[in-house]
């Protein structure tokens, strides 16, 4: 798993931020992707506009979470409650929705998607899922 991470999280960090395709929450979904599963977002694919856009998704949601678990559930994600490499989840802030961002356990820390790069994050996990 840690060498299909790697291989992924390097592909991943060459693609340019884009909203409708490359953001912290597709992060996931495309390591789902990448892992074999159908895509997991596809009811969204094509419909985010723009960052702002992706926020009102989010505040609509009210958070990340949901959105998460809806998406782990099209592929058959489950809640864990501790990460294993290869996890994904949602971290951040349990009160500011915009402060809440997908990630993906390395082992060793979270890793989300920053404007610029693939990074790590030091943040609480607020959702876990073992896809």
């Amino acid at each position: 798993m840690e060498t299909a991470l790697g291989d992924f999280l390097r592909a991943y960090d060459e693609k340019p931020w884009a909203p409708a395709s490359v953001n912290c929450l597709m992060f996931p979904a495309a390591w789902a992707i990448w892992l074999g599963h159908r895509d997991p977002i596809e009811k969204w694919r094509g419909v985010v506009r723009d960052d702002e856009h992706m926020r009102a998704i989010v505040a609509e949601a009210a958070g990340c979470v949901l959105l998460m678990e809806e998406a782990a559930a099209v592929i058959g994600g489950r809640r864990v409650s501790q990460p294993c490499c290869g996890d994904v989840g949602v971290i951040g802030s349990a009160t500011n929705i915009h402060r809440q961002f997908g990630a993906i356990f390395d082992s060793a820390r979270w890793r989300v998607r920053f404007i610029d790069r693939v990074g790590t994050m030091v943040a609480k996990p607020l959702a876990i899922w073992r896809i």
